[in-house]
């Protein structure tokens, strides 16, 4: 059933829970030979490899590109390798539990959740200015404004920079997609240099001056001697900008679709706001997650529900499939702000569970109870059309009126 599941189809894109549906009843594991990917569409099976030592988000810490049976990197792309692979998301071993130890130091619950008023009255100036207008995009004007701001204020961006930082991180992420084309990766490349030319002239000021941000936090934080070097500190913050608003954007935008688009859980959440929030949130990540697949390298032979894969393979880890697969949730692609029971993955899981979690929590939950209680005749106006990425998943816009 393979046939169905096409990332570089908009139709897909649009709506990929059939054939997940199709592929989790098919097989536990499947080749996909369009892409050179095992798919994993089964909840249990995509929760235990992604806490399983014997895969790895990169190779190269055990093996190289030819021993792997891959072809090394195009110099070209650079820039984008040495600032990706410097960063928490893609270390394996010992250079991540370091890396994580001395980010976690800095990046505390109790520096999250100081943040709270901040992002409240960051959040009620939003809906403010959208109810000023009678409405517009959801997506420019909350969705992605919102968490800039935030993670920009956590690490000590200044305001009149901020604008810099979404197209950057937009046109970064877009090497995470399938196959990116030649453009896209050019715009990577240009904007991995501009990033990182930006953060080391910002590191300079900040070791001469340190302030009272998460980025002098990471400067100082060490252990046994040990800190983060200034490459391990550019692609740490390159990484909290990205994922730091990548994903609470497009969970918003999607979060706000299921929501209009099933009117009476919508209603049910408004009907009680403080009851029925911190269940929603979970349960708008579960329903449609922005990150879809998350890849995982095989680093050394084995078996998923019985199927030999062999040492260099990849697997794509389906989130979209496995956060509704009908043997771990009830009624899986029922919408239901109130369910309990709802263990999805959309965080990933084990060594490479998402820094951010709280962070993002906290976010949506103001950014959603801001316009739940002051939205209250919040409406679509045009049905919105979706980004043309699937591994990051996100809507172009949403248009509404209040």
């Amino acid at each position: 059933m393979t046939t169905r599941f096409d990332p570089r189809s908009a139709e897909f894109i649009a709506h990929p829970y059939d054939a997940y549906a199709e592929l989790r009843a098919d097989a536990p594991v499947v080749f996909h030979e369009a892409t050179g990917q095992w798919l994993v569409p089964r909840y249990a099976d995509v929760s235990a490899l992604l806490r399983d030592r014997r895969l790895g988000r990169t190779y190269t810490h055990r093996f190289g590109h030819e021993e792997f049976g891959q072809a090394p990197p195009d110099p070209a792309h650079e820039p984008f390798h040495t600032l990706n692979g410097n960063g928490l998301l893609d270390l394996e071993g010992p250079d991540h539990t370091r890396i994580r130890r001395l980010v976690a130091k800095a990046f505390t619950p109790r520096m999250v959740e100081a943040l709270r008023p901040t992002v409240a009255r960051l959040a009620d100036e939003l809906v403010t200015a959208l109810l000023a207008e009678g409405g517009g995009d959801l997506i420019s004007a909350v969705a992605e404004p919102l968490p800039v701001a935030v993670i920009a204020e956590m690490l000590g961006v200044p305001a009149a920079d901020r604008h810099l930082l979404r197209p950057w991180s937009a046109a970064i992420t877009g090497m995470f997609e399938l196959n990116p084309s030649v453009e896209t990766a050019e715009r990577a490349v240009r904007a991995c240099v501009e990033f990182s030319d930006y953060l080391r002239a910002l590191i300079r000021e900040r070791r001469a001056v340190p302030g009272d941000d998460l980025l002098s936090a990471l400067i100082a934080a060490q252990e046994d001697g040990d800190a983060l070097s200034e490459q391990e500190l550019v692609s740490t913050c390159v990484l909290l900008l990205n994922a730091g608003h990548e994903a609470t954007v497009n969970t918003t935008g999607n979060g706000w679709w299921a929501l209009l688009r099933n009117p009476g859980q919508l209603a049910l959440l408004r009907s009680d706001v403080d009851a029925h929030l911190p269940t929603a949130i979970e349960e708008l990540m579960r329903f449609d997650t922005p990150l879809q697949m998350f890849e995982r390298w095989v680093l050394e032979d084995i078996e998923v529900a019985g199927v030999p894969i062999p040492r260099g393979s990849e697997l794509a880890l389906l989130f979209g499939s496995a956060n509704r697969d009908e043997a771990r949730f009830a009624d899986p692609d029922r919408l239901d702000v109130t369910r309990a029971d709802n263990p999805h993955i959309s965080f990933g899981a084990g060594i490479h569970y998402c820094l951010g979690a709280p962070l993002a929590r906290l976010e949506l939950t103001e950014s959603f109870g801001a316009l739940l209680r002051r939205a209250p005749n919040l409406t679509l106006l045009r049905e919105p059309a979706w980004q043309p990425g699937y591994v990051i998943r996100g809507l172009t816009e949403l248009l509404v009126t209040t």
